[in-house]
Order: C-alpha cells, then structure tokens, then sequence
C-alpha cells in the first residue's frame, strides 16, 4: 500500500513537469509563413506568440503614465504662471513705491487734481498759473530719475542721448506748447531764464554753501569748465549776430534773413552739441559713469543699481510726460492772465519765476553735492544744463519750429542777448581758476539779483516782430 502510494505520487511529479515543459514549448513555437513563389517552399520565422493579456496590461500603464504626466505638466504650468504674476505684481509695487514714493517732493502732487479742477471751473489765471507750475515740479524730477534708470538698459552713448532729450524734458514741452500758440517770446524768455538762474542763482549757491561749510577752497576740474565756457560763448556767438542783424537794419532782406540765418546756425549749434557728447564719452568715459553714478543721489533717492525694469521705465516715461503736457498746456495758457491779474511784467515771469521754480529740484542737487564736497557734479548740474540749454533746446525749438510754421529764429533781442553775454564772460572769470569759495558765490547770487530787478523794470519793443500772442 505504501508503495503504491509513493508509485503514484511520482507520477504526478512527472506530469507536472512535463506540463512545464509544454508551456515552454507553447511559447516558443514557430509560426509557419507560406512564402509567395512556390507551393512546397515553406519559411519558417521565429515569431514569439505575446499574451493578450501582456499587451492589454502594457498599454493600460502607458495610458496611465501619460495621464500623470499631463497633470504634472500641467500643474507645474500652473504653478509657473502663478509665480510670474505674483512677481510681475511684486515689480509694479516696487515700481510705484520707487517713482511716487521715493521723494518727498512728491507732495506737490496733489496741485494736479487741482489744477484740472481749477481749469475746468474756470478760476483766475493766475491761480491756475500757480497750481499748474507746482504739479510740474515733482513730475519733472521723476522723469529725471527715470530717464537716468532707463540709461542702465541702453548703453553709454543713447544713454547720453537720452539724457541729453529728457534731462530738459519739461522746458521743451512748454517750448512746444507755447510754439504751437505762437508765443514766441515767451519760449525765448524762458529758455534764457534757464541759462541765467542755472549760472548765475544755483552756481552761485553751490559756491556760497559749499565754501561756508569748507573753509578751504574747494578745487573742481578746471578743464571740463573751460569746455563748457567755450560751447556758451559759441551759444552766444549764435544768438549775437540775428539781434546785431535786426538791430541795425543791415540785413538782405527783413525778416527772413534773419530767419534763415538763425536756422543754419541752429543745425551748426546742434552740430556742436552732438559732437560734445561723443567727446565726454569717448574721453572721459570712466568720469562720466562716476559722476553719472553719483548724480543718481539728487537728495531724494541713490539707487546702487537700476530699481526699475526696461518696460517699467518706459511706461513710467510716457505717463510723467503725458502729465506734464498736459499742465504745460494749462501754463501757457494761463501765463498772460496771471501776468495781468498780478501786474507783474511777462519778461519777469518768464526770465526769473518760472525757472526759479520749475529746476528746483537741480537746485537742491547743486547745492546739496557742494556741501559735500563734489563739485564736479555741482559743476555738471549748473553748467551742463545751461549748455544743453544753449546747444540743444533753443536750437532744437528753432528747428521744430519750421515745420510748425512758427518762426522761431535766435533774435532773442539786444537787452536779452547783452545779459547773457555779459553773464556769461562774468561766469567765465570766476571758474578759469578751479576753486570755489563762499566769496565767489555770493558775488554770483548778486549779479543775479542785478539780473531780476532788470526784467522786473524790462518791456519789449513794440515793433510786430517781438509782440506777444493775444490770449
């Protein structure tokens, strides 16, 4: 019995193992594939038979896979999106608190509103004037500092080129205004009051204030001096000879050899200018990037680096000119109303207080790096502004007038073009030196309180060449 049993137990260990092997045999058999070309030509092809069930199994994780893929794909899409327009909001907060938040001076703001409201509620003039000349002071500021961060994204020379359009941004869209009104006079005034108040008040004041806390004199670069000195001389020359012109009745024909003359010499002037910034970029490129880098501090904000982007800076240009046009616009408009309803003469208005308040802000910069010691910048502050007053707006609104049929021209008159020459010549004396003291600056504050009591007693002629437009 028991060998009977142990008989039938190793059978069924060899059936089992022959079942294996049959599985095996399954798998591996050849498929038989009847060959075109001949009926008994047989081609035998290995061709291992694959589970259906195998297969099914394959492509229901391959569809899985790719399921979790997508959402993954897709959730870190999402995830990216969100961080870009968490950081986009992080730049535009940043930006607003760097543009309107970062000085001070931008209480003035709020004059905006007001002088809208004023305009359309049809207040006095003079109001208006007031309110609109106050709004235009943080705006021109801010377009200064934003100008100055769009020049880390362009490069040296277009940065100089911008800063050479923008740095006087404000005075060309009042120039354009008052062009496109046809008050020429009060374009030619303003221009030359930048020029005096520039040289004259905050030169003066750098001096004074840097000497009163130095009580050694205070040294600068003597040769920069002497270039700018050289281009206002030629700014003169440019202005000297249509007024010499018109004044002794000697030109070729009345009035338009004057014209013509004045639009020659202002491409020559622009000419001029364009080659003297590619000659501080090219010479004096590392001064220029340190003075440029300390510029950057005008009292109210000193950036180590740009705090805007590119396309921030842009959108912030265009809006602060956009607000500045505007207000320019009311200005010019209320400049007559407010001269009348003050008594106060035109020429006063236009040569002492528009400037006085409309480069405030250059003003306190100037004095402000005397009395640290820089007075290089100081230097470049005062000076370079009236340079590029000179040499670049008042030619640039002579030429922008031809188009716009205004005829602008350099006769700026002989008491206007004697003051700056005179100013000029005086200003050429005390900087041949290179030093600066308290002295020199209260000299210079003088001669411009000589300057202001002048225009304050000043009337133009009344032939019909220098009247102004009837508002």
């Amino acid at each position: 019995m028991a060998k009977s049993q142990q008989q039938f137990a190793d059978n069924k260990v060899d059936l089992k193992g022959d079942d294996d092997n049959h599985h095996d045999d399954i798998n591996n058999l050849e498929s038989i594939t009847l060959v075109e070309g001949g009926p008994n030509l047989l081609l035998r092809e290995k061709q291992p038979l694959v589970s259906n069930q195998t297969s099914h199994r394959d492509e229901v994780a391959k569809c899985e896979d790719e399921r979790l893929s997508g959402v993954l794909v897709h959730s870190e899409s999402r995830t990216i999106s969100g961080h870009w327009v968490w950081n986009r909001l992080e730049d535009i907060r940043n930006s607003f608190h760097h543009v309107i938040l970062g000085t001070k001076l931008n209480c003035l703001l709020l004059c905006i509103p007001v002088a809208i409201f004023m305009v359309h509620a049809d207040y006095g003039k003079g109001w208006i004037f007031v309110f609109s000349l106050l709004g235009i002071l943080p705006l021109a500021e801010r377009l200064g500092f934003v100008t100055e961060q769009l020049s880390y994204f362009t490069g040296p020379t277009v940065g100089g080129l911008l800063n050479a359009t923008f740095g006087n941004a404000t005075e060309i869209i009042i120039c354009v205004f008052a062009l496109k009104d046809d008050m020429i006079r009060v374009v030619q005034l303003s221009l030359l009051g930048s020029i005096l108040s520039n040289m004259l008040l905050v030169l003066g004041c750098a001096f004074f204030f840097g000497g009163l806390v130095h009580s050694n004199d205070q040294k600068f670069n003597k040769g920069t001096a002497q270039v700018s000195s050289g281009l206002l001389l030629m700014a003169v020359m440019g202005l000297l000879f249509p007024a010499v012109l018109h004044a002794t009745h000697t030109e070729l024909e009345y009035g338009a050899s004057e014209l013509s003359l004045s639009r020659f010499s202002s491409i020559i002037m622009l000419a001029a200018y364009s080659s003297f910034i590619y000659f501080q970029l090219r010479s004096d490129k590392e001064r220029s990037n340190d003075a440029d880098e300390e510029q950057g501090d005008s009292g109210f904000l000193q950036p180590n680096s740009h705090v805007l982007t590119f396309w921030d800076s842009i959108f912030w240009l265009t809006a602060l000119t956009i607000f500045i046009s505007v207000l320019s616009q009311y200005l010019v408009d209320a400049i007559n109303g407010a001269s009348a309803a003050w008594n106060v003469p035109l020429p006063f208005i236009s040569v002492i207080i528009l400037p006085i308040v409309g480069n405030a802000a250059e003003h306190a910069s100037a004095i402000m790096f005397a009395v640290k010691d820089k007075l290089d910048i100081s230097l470049g502050v005062a000076i370079g502004s009236s340079t590029q007053i000179s040499m670049f707006v008042i030619p640039f609104c002579v030429i922008i007038g031809w188009p716009m049929g205004t005829q602008m021209d350099l006769n700026f008159h002989l008491f206007e073009t004697g003051t700056l020459f005179i100013t000029v010549l005086v200003v050429a004396f005390m900087l041949q030196e290179g030093t600066a003291n308290y002295f020199k600056g209260l000299m210079l504050v003088l001669c411009y309180l000589i300057v202001g009591a002048s225009f304050f007693v000043h009337t133009d002629s009344l032939d019909p060449h220098c009247t102004y437009s009837a508002h």
